[in-house]
């Protein structure tokens, strides 16, 4: 089956439509072939957040020449790479060679996985999220007015620090972030979207209904931290575990793998790699 094929399975498995309330047309959507050629054999499949060079070198190993990925691959919103080629810079001089060297194709799966996969009942939910809840074993926990985006949760009792760890551990992370007191009991959880600056409405959703704890993709030093830290301070029960975007999303593209049989159904070789924690922790020392 040629990847251009392939790709077109995939897209015809997800619901389509509309995704964040806006509709998904190919001469606009995020979801393009941002590299290589797609009018050749599939040999295999690689699926992960975002296309590393050692995501590219380890689907070069296992012999694979097409890789989904949700984020982008140059660095920018829309992937051009005309200023990139226009400056030289070096780092997209060599990570082209390497894609020209292994004869690789990405394409990314963004905004048809958000927009929705098929599940037993015949409704659609959102496919990072849902695969996120299914890692965390969390499906149950689903908020049934939340359904769809799948992100909010009703957890048993736990402690921030018992809830971070269990993160850690369960996603192959480094290490997380905590804003509010560690030893704090949450059970009412919350995934909000980006947090760039204000944050008045998730102030308000914490507030109305008793979140808990926010689990954040990007977070700022400003509105919702500062509100976490003072409602925190007043024993208000208000926490942020920080787990950075690629973080909180990859195992979305991880259970892609459960359904991508189903999708393209063709004998192809498959696998999820981790584009891993970008970040490193260093801990004070405690004398």
């Amino acid at each position: 089956m040629l990847i251009s094929e392939v790709i077109q399975k995939v897209k015809d498995y997800h619901k389509g439509g509309a995704v964040f309330g806006k509709e998904i047309k190919e001469d606009t959507t995020r979801d393009q072939i941002l590299y290589g050629d797609a009018h050749k054999e599939c040999t295999g499949i690689v699926t992960t957040c975002w296309v590393t060079v050692d995501v590219i070198c380890k689907a070069h190993e296992k012999g694979v020449n097409l890789i989904i990925c949700h984020e982008a691959l140059f660095w920018n919103h829309g992937d051009h790479q005309e200023w990139l080629m226009e400056s030289q810079n070096e780092t997209y001089l060599l990570k082209k060679q390497l894609l020209d060297k292994t004869g690789i194709v990405v394409w990314r799966d963004h905004d048809y996985i958000h927009s929705g996969i098929p599940m037993e009942d015949g409704t659609y939910t959102d496919g990072i999220f849902y695969g996120l809840a299914n890692k965390l074993g969390w499906t149950e926990y689903i908020r049934k007015d939340d359904q769809f985006m799948n992100m909010h949760y009703e957890i048993p009792e736990t402690t921030v620090s018992e809830l971070a760890n269990y993160l850690v551990d369960t996603l192959n992370l480094n290490g997380v972030k905590i804003i509010g007191n560690p030893n704090h009991k949450i059970k009412n959880i919350c995934i909000p979207m980006h947090v760039f600056g204000d944050a008045n409405d998730l102030i308000e959703e914490a507030d109305k209904d008793n979140i808990n704890c926010f689990l954040t993709m990007e977070l700022i030093d400003f509105t919702l931290t500062e509100y976490i830290r003072d409602s925190s301070m007043l024993n208000l029960n208000r926490s942020i575990i920080a787990m950075g975007h690629f973080n909180l999303e990859e195992p979305g593209m991880e259970y892609m793998l459960k359904y991508l049989p189903k999708a393209i159904q063709t004998d192809i070789p498959m696998y999820y790699i981790q584009s891993g924690d970008n970040y490193e922790y260093v801990v004070k020392k405690v004398s």
